[in-house]
């Protein structure tokens, strides 16, 4: 029994060895097969070629130009553009068809150049093409107190103050006051027997200034008090115009380029080996609001002074300021008003200098 098992473990041990040699022999040829299917479906896939991108050449700003500049060749380069994203009209293709306009604003560089960016020559000055739409230019004059030292350069940003003197008029004649007072000599018979049917009015050298009357307590008496002087105007200093651009510093040249620096009157010296320096400019022109422009034209005709405050860098912000007068002066900055002592300082000082500097160390 035990002999006859071992022959049936033995047969199965056999058949299972055919088994498995079949199946590797089957897989190596059906190996074969596949891989000969699967190489002749990838040599029938081929890859789809992409088309070529085709470009085209545009203008655009080789350097910055600013509003009103005249295109040149020199600031322009071609580079090139998709074909596929260009529209008909879009940008500029030729520099030809740029030569000679101007710039409608300030461009940085490397802008494509399209045609609502630029304009034909108009014929009108460099000055127009800097003042935006709505606004207007008026001049000023200028000295170094009143310019920051001369620092102020086309471009910058600033506001002005104006300071005037004001005084008390008489409503009807339109005259500072007080009055001069005169002499009324009703109509009739004179001294001299003469009839009169008019009142006389007669004055005496610059006639007196109407004052008014007083009561003195200590002698218990009235009197008469007229001024000693003529009445002293009032001071009084606002900010006016807030965040105007300044257009041009001195006279402007017709011949002027627009790339050039503002022109300077110069002083000319006949002395040898000297060269000419530019003299300080003694006026300014600046952008600001129709109205403002008004409001300067008047103050400058009634005499005003006028003070230039330089602002900063890109700051456009409107400030508001109060008026300033004596009274502000010294409310605001905490100054009394001296005590009458029965003592004072010598020498006697009626007018304010700070003493001369002393000549070497």
């Amino acid at each position: 029994m035990a002999t006859g098992g071992r022959r049936v473990g033995l047969i199965i041990i056999l058949l299972a060895l055919v088994i498995i040699i079949i199946l590797a022999v089957v897989g190596f040829f059906a190996r074969d097969l596949i891989f000969s299917r699967f190489t002749s479906q990838e040599s029938q896939i081929v890859p789809t070629a992409e088309a070529p991108q085709t470009y085209v050449k545009i203008v655009v700003l080789a350097q910055p130009v600013a509003r009103g500049t005249q295109i040149t060749e020199s600031v322009l380069a071609m580079v090139s553009y998709p074909q596929s994203e260009m529209v008909e009209g879009l940008f500029y293709t030729d520099m030809n068809d740029v030569l000679e306009l101007r710039a409608k604003y300030d461009l940085k560089q490397g802008i494509p150049l399209a045609p609502n960016l630029l304009m034909e020559e108009t014929g009108g000055s460099y000055a127009s093409l800097q003042i935006p739409k709505g606004m207007v230019a008026i001049s000023l004059p200028l000295s170094r107190l009143t310019s920051v030292a001369y620092a102020l350069q086309p471009g910058d940003h600033i506001n002005i103050i104006a300071s005037l003197l004001l005084l008390d008029i008489d409503t009807d004649f339109q005259s500072s006051s007080p009055n001069y007072t005169a002499s009324v000599i009703a109509p009739g018979v004179s001294e001299e027997g003469t009839t009169t049917s008019t009142a006389t009015i007669t004055t005496e050298g610059e006639s007196s200034k109407f004052g008014k009357a007083l009561f003195d307590t200590s002698l218990n008496l009235p009197f008469y008090a007229v001024p000693s002087e003529s009445q002293r105007p009032r001071l009084v200093s606002q900010s006016i115009i807030n965040d105007a651009v300044v257009l041009w510093v001195g006279n402007f040249d017709a011949e002027q380029d627009i790339a050039d620096e503002p022109v300077q009157e110069t002083q000319t010296e006949t002395v040898e080996d000297e060269t000419t320096e530019p003299a300080n400019p003694d006026i300014i022109s600046i952008v600001v609001s129709p109205q403002d422009a008004v409001s300067l034209n008047y103050l400058m005709l009634a005499d005003a002074e006028f003070n230039i405050v330089l602002r900063g860098y890109e700051d456009s912000d409107i400030l508001a300021t109060e008026s300033v007068t004596l009274q502000y002066i010294l409310e605001h900055y905490n100054i009394p008003y001296p005590t009458k002592l029965p003592y004072g300082m010598e020498p006697r000082m009626d007018f304010l200098e700070y003493p001369p500097l002393r000549e070497g160390p």
